[in-house]
């Protein structure tokens, strides 16, 4: 008897359906083809183990697994329930009339209990499209896949509720959740807020336009100055997510398996701040099975790289290519995957190794040319795709005891959001630009006009401080944010003058 069964593969952030061919017919052995690999493979024993623990048999007869299309590799134990549940229809054990309305995806414990799987969301979007009634999966998925409407989702916590279900011996109510209440009850919810931040207001300042903008930003400071706090901070005054942003950064993090099993939508803007001592791999995405890296992870919100000269010169030279096109692409022989990279870059450095070179208080130990060698760790290409180079100094006894109020995020959020629907408004009819740190060169010229007195300030500050043409486009970019914060259609002088003094590390003599 032949059967067919639904799983799918999931190769970058898509998924792709699977179609499983058991047919169990007179002889021996087990035969599983289609270009499964180790962890398929030895399903057969898992699958076994789990149907006795439930008075159900694997057949001692030929049973052939065919795993369609057959030129696509499957990976992974999550087609283990898929072959048990065509195993079981193709010897007789259960009706098969369901089999062809669902997706099923799990893996099975030899209990017969199910484990989680990686890549939720894409397969139920997947199911979706192609018209399934339902998907089938472990209980501690479901409210993922619940994010997908008008397809059923049916959570199993064992192989006998799967069986029981689909020989309608047992009926199990699809998980319904409203995505959209829960989300817009929490599209704000933040655990860090800028109300939490004494003095500093330069610095905030610096934020809110980074946030305007979607600059990336860089904090040059002493330890213990506040960086990372500051930088802690920058989503909740970041634009709510969309739902289209919250499905698709969804949907990298399913794929990486970093929802959790009380997983659902990814309601606020994601930080990711990994370690100095990452590689380069786990930075951009990659490995043998192509997963996304942290710059994948921070799409649609902040990457947070302290110490910025102690991570690997490789691992900061990959990110270049990523700054610039907003995605990954990895490559490999016979595929090429794109991951999303859509991400604000916040850095931190101390000024140098012992990290008091400018402090006003205490000096500097670190030999001649120390502080320079130091700087140049973080090599000038990356330094020019940061838009703004701020300097963070200690906060004083007086700021930290002050009892004034300070602005909260929610405040500082308004101001961004009213920001950014100027600049909505005026990309409108480009494709794939939404801020102002989009801007490629081209459109540069045309939105970021100046007056001659603008162009003179900019000369002698181009001079001065030897920019580059690219770090010409970043002041220009960043000073059109400024102009949108103040509502202003033209960029006035004073607007170029801030834009121009957040270029710190181009400042001459800054190093010594």
């Amino acid at each position: 008897m032949l059967i067919k069964t639904f799983g799918s593969a999931v190769q970058g952030v898509n998924a792709y359906t699977i179609t499983i061919e058991v047919s169990v017919s007179a002889g021996t052995k087990y035969f599983l083809v289609g270009l499964p690999d180790n962890a398929v493979k030895e399903g057969e024993q898992r699958i076994e183990s789990a149907l006795k623990q439930y008075g159900y048999k694997m057949p001692r007869q030929k049973v052939v697994i065919n795993m369609a299309p057959a030129d696509i590799r499957k990976e992974g134990s999550a087609y283990d329930l898929t072959i048990a549940m065509g195993i079981v229809a193709a010897s007789g054990q259960i009706a098969s009339d369901k089999l062809s309305q669902y997706m099923i995806m799990g893996e099975l414990s030899l209990d017969g209990s199910l484990r989680p799987i990686k890549g939720v969301l894409p397969i139920a979007i997947q199911a979706r499209k192609e018209g399934f009634k339902g998907f089938i999966l472990p209980m501690q998925n479901a409210r993922e896949a619940a994010i997908v409407n008008n397809l059923d989702i049916i959570g199993v916590e064992n192989i006998k509720q799967a069986i029981e279900f689909l020989d309608g011996q047992r009926h199990i109510e699809p998980l319904i959740v409203d995505t959209r209440e829960v989300f817009q009850n929490s599209a704000d919810q933040y655990a860090a807020d800028f109300a939490d931040v004494q003095g500093q207001e330069n610095i905030k300042r610096a934020l809110e336009i980074a946030a305007a903008g979607g600059h990336n930003v860089i904090m040059i400071g002493p330890p213990g100055a506040g960086k990372t706090m500051l930088a802690k901070r920058l989503p909740s005054i970041l634009p709510p997510l969309s739902m289209h942003e919250a499905l698709e950064t969804t949907k990298i993090h399913s794929v990486a398996g970093k929802l959790g099993e009380a997983g659902s939508l990814l309601y606020t803007r994601p930080y990711r701040a990994p370690h100095h001592t990452i590689s380069d791999v786990a930075l951009v995405g990659g490995g043998g099975i192509p997963q996304p890296g942290e710059i994948s992870l921070a799409h649609n919100g902040v990457l947070f790289l302290d110490e910025l000269p102690e991570f690997k010169r490789t691992v900061l030279e990959v990110m270049r290519q990523p700054l610039e096109e907003r995605k990954v692409t990895i490559s490999r022989a016979k595929t090429t995957l794109d991951f999303p990279a859509n991400f604000m870059l916040v850095a931190s450095m101390n000024p140098c190794p012992c990290g008091y070179y400018n402090h006003p208080e205490k000096e500097c130990v670190c030999g001649s040319g120390v502080v320079q060698r130091y700087l140049n760790k973080v090599s000038g290409p990356l330094l020019d795709r940061i838009d703004l180079h701020v300097e963070v100094t200690p906060v004083t006894f007086d700021e930290m005891t002050a009892t004034r109020k300070t602005e909260n995020s929610q405040d500082i959020r308004e101001r961004v959001v009213t920001a950014r629907r100027l600049q909505n408004e005026r990309f409108k009819e480009v494709p794939h630009i939404y801020s102002n740190a989009m801007m490629p060169s081209q459109m540069v010229k045309e939105i970021c006009e100046i007056n001659e007195a603008g162009k003179a300030l900019l000369k002698t500050a181009m001079e001065r401080l030897g920019l580059s043409a690219r770090a010409y486009d970043r002041i220009l970019k960043v000073s059109r944010t400024i102009a949108d914060l103040a509502n202003s259609e033209q960029i006035r002088i004073e607007h170029l003058a801030e834009a121009i003094q957040y270029r710190s590390l181009d400042r001459e003599g800054w190093a010594g």
